[in-house]
């Protein structure tokens, strides 16, 4: 069960981190003199534009019929207009890794009922799609499916997106952004978002999911499951 709530926070962890626009934090910019007028004088109050993988949030121009103080939304409107080709990258392997860690979360809710398919452990199989094999699990199912080159994981995604990603703050959209300070893996005038630690934080606990994952594969088959399955018991709630 904890594996199961586990996977879902992730997935959704990370889902939010990808689409968000606060991955970086642009340095301080104030109203252009017309918008100062129109606010009453006086200093302007300072703001901080985020821009993120494929999305940006900026101070609202002061267009009239719009009431919100912050704009946000897509700065590219297709893939190729993504401001750096390390970012596309990024953006290729955190959608992968979601996929997974999505499609595993599915998953996991069933494995309350159903425990294996093809006689292989939905927990390891899971598993070792979210975290490494060989690794993290060490379980002779996990360790027979890593031998067929069952390769792919999401943590291993994760992981490749968020060291190329930094490797594009010297584009010129960032440069816009952080200053012309700003080059690969030196984020100039920027700090960084909640986003990017959101990212950081999914994926450690991708792993700590790979690791439940065989937790939850001894519980299911230990003497006592075995017992009740066959009492007959279809469903066993496992904590």
């Amino acid at each position: 069960m904890l594996w199961t709530l586990l996977s879902i926070v992730v997935a959704f962890a990370e889902l939010i981190a990808f689409m968000s626009a606060d991955w970086l934090i642009g340095k301080a910019k104030t109203r252009g003199s017309s918008e100062q007028g129109e606010q009453g004088g006086g200093y302007p109050e300072p703001y901080h534009p985020t821009l993120g993988i494929y999305a940006r949030c900026i101070r609202n121009p002061g267009v009239q019929h719009f009431q919100r103080e912050t704009l946000c939304g897509p700065y590219a409107e297709n893939f190729g207009e993504i401001a750096s080709g390390f970012w596309q990258a990024t953006a290729i392997f955190l959608a992968l890794g979601i996929f997974i860690l999505c499609t595993v979360a599915l998953v996991s809710v069933f494995t309350m009922c159903v425990q294996s398919i093809m006689k292989k452990s939905i927990f390891n199989v899971c598993g070792l799609l979210q975290g490494i094999a060989g690794h993290v699990l060490t379980q002779p199912e996990v360790l027979h499916v890593h031998g067929n080159h069952a390769k792919g994981s999401s943590g291993l995604f994760l992981i490749l997106g968020l060291i190329l990603y930094p490797a594009g703050w010297g584009c010129q959209k960032a440069i816009g952004y952080c200053g012309h300070y700003a080059s690969a893996y030196k984020p100039g005038d920027c700090s960084l978002g909640w986003a990017f630690y959101t990212a950081i934080g999914g994926t450690v606990l991708t792993f700590i999911c790979a690791v439940f994952s065989a937790q939850a594969e001894i519980a299911t088959s230990s003497d006592k499951v075995q017992e009740e399955i066959e009492e007959g018991k279809n469903l066993i709630c496992l904590l």
